[in-house]
């Protein structure tokens, strides 16, 4: 299988150009010689106008009684000479509209999904900004499934990696899509553990498609996009990352799924934005619970306090949101050589390993074991993936 290779811009676009004349009509029938239709060409016409809120163009086709193919035929005629549409025509970027072209005529995986595609998120547009266009590079299809966003510190524990990989996993064995932002943290290891199945995750970048950021998440791109996942964006080709696009991308995550998990959060952070966010769209939040002394178990308190799902296993999850039994896949087979793995460690030396940092003389003393007996076992337990080395001593991996 041949490596997906982004589309690379080398610029951030301009901020608006605003067109003079008849360019624009010349733009939009180079777009229409590719294999975009009349009505993609049009939204996505429409959103390059970057400075302008997407509901302002849903309004103004409103009051006017018009649709996306009523506005290419009136951009091909220059008809918007007055009025809410004239003003919002003016903020259109050809230079965007061209590079948006070029990106998608440059790879067979450049997809272009618009307010009126098919494949366009039906939840999406429950917004009141909603996306004109999605830049989707990877499986379109990704985009229909039931899909829970799992999101947390970028700055995340060990243990709390762990714990989003667990549950990515279970829930994209069942048949839901993992959908997170493609941040270090919380992040990767949700889309990591989403990897176990086709189609199993889906990444909400807050760059152009051309653009991985953080730049070291590079190759769990390409790793989601070979595995039958997808990665999307509003953002055009050339954009890159900004403080205030992940706000942006954060309300894209809670409303495209059926509800949020939060695994590891400060008070004041950006996850919880997309927590409150998901709650005020009337999805559902859930959150894990961590220790008492550890300042990313906060926010999931907190969450807690206001009233998100305390949860401690997928169940959990499944027992607040129905998928179809067609949906949900069965991984017996996998389940049970946990379990035989899991069997092996019920002595009293992993009984001595907390789930948080525990010392080796701490386990050692409680084992009534000598060190160097108990470092050799431990190994063993590491290399079975039943606990974890940290720095200060070792750590119970969750669910053992």
């Amino acid at each position: 299988m041949t490596t997906y290779q982004p589309y690379k811009t080398t610029s951030d676009p301009v901020q608006g150009d605003p067109i003079q004349g008849d360019p624009i009509q010349g733009v939009i029938s180079q777009a229409l010689d590719t294999t975009l239709n009349n009505e993609q060409v049009a939204w996505l016409t429409m959103a390059s106008s970057i400075n302008i809120a997407t509901g302002k163009w849903l309004k103004a086709l409103e009051a006017e009684s018009l649709n996306a193919i009523d506005v290419v035929d009136g951009f091909h005629k220059a008809a918007f000479t007055s009025g809410a549409l004239h003003t919002l025509t003016q903020a259109i970027s050809l230079s965007l509209l061209e590079r948006a072209t070029r990106w998608h005529a440059s790879h067979a995986q450049h997809h272009i999904v618009t307010l009126g595609c098919s494949h366009y998120p039906e939840r999406l547009k429950t917004l009141s900004n909603p996306p004109l266009v999605l830049f989707v590079i990877g499986n379109v299809n990704t985009l229909a499934l039931p899909q829970i966003a799992i999101v947390g510190s970028r700055r995340a524990s060990h243990q709390g990696k762990r714990i989003a990989t667990e549950f990515a996993e279970a829930l994209a064995s069942n048949g839901v899509a993992v959908t997170s932002g493609l941040a270090a943290g919380i992040d990767a290891a949700a889309h990591t553990g989403g990897l176990v199945s086709d189609g199993g995750t889906i990444a909400v970048m807050g760059t152009g498609p051309d653009i991985v950021y953080p730049p070291r998440n590079l190759p769990l791109h390409t790793e989601i996009v070979k595995a039958g996942g997808a990665c999307i964006t509003e953002f055009f080709p050339g954009v890159s990352a900004k403080p205030w696009h992940f706000p942006r991308r954060n309300r894209i995550i809670a409303a495209i799924s059926l509800g949020t998990l939060v695994v590891e959060a400060k008070i004041k952070s950006g996850t919880l934005i997309t927590a409150n966010l998901a709650a005020d769209m009337g999805r559902e939040v859930f959150a894990v619970p961590g220790s008492i002394f550890h300042a990313y178990s906060e926010g999931c308190h907190w969450l807690i306090q206001q009233g998100a799902k305390l949860v401690t296993c997928v169940d959990d999850i499944f027992d607040e949101i129905v998928v179809s039994a067609g949906e949900r896949k069965c991984q017996s087979e996998a389940l049970s050589k946990k379990s035989e793995v899991n069997n092996l460690a019920t002595d009293k030396l992993l009984d001595s390993v907390d789930y948080d940092i525990t010392a080796i003389d701490v386990i050692a003393q409680r084992c009534t074991s000598p060190v160097n007996e108990v470092m050799a076992s431990l190994l063993e337990y590491e290399l079975r993936g039943l606990v974890a080395a940290v720095p200060g001593g070792y750590i119970k991996l969750r669910g053992k």
